[in-house]
């Protein structure tokens, strides 16, 4: 896999998509910056890729891979849920 310009800025527009569908998945209101939620999803998309490839869902195929956009967009739901808990957390706790 070869890295370039062009999939870098891909994979930063589909981790802000994956990481913004994860803050809708999760219930209630999450007070976190874009930038956080950015981070979220380009890690979800890499997560989210290797899982889908490790249970078998095609992730090379040509159109949108929609087996692996739903595994990543739970690895990001997860992911928002579980950093909006410790900043509620750290909140309530000062």
């Amino acid at each position: 896999m070869e890295l370039t310009v062009w999939g870098i800025i891909t994979a930063l527009v589909v981790g802000l998509i994956v990481g913004a569908l994860g803050r809708l998945v999760v219930p209630g209101r999450q007070n976190m910056p874009i930038w956080l939620h950015l981070l979220i999803g380009v890690g979800a998309a890499l997560l989210g890729t290797v899982l889908a490839r490790a249970v078998g869902i095609a992730t090379e195929t040509s159109g949108i891979d929609w087996g692996e956009l739903l595994v990543q967009v739970v690895v990001a739901a997860i992911a928002v849920a579980l950093v909006a808990g410790v900043g509620r957390r750290r909140s309530v706790t000062r």
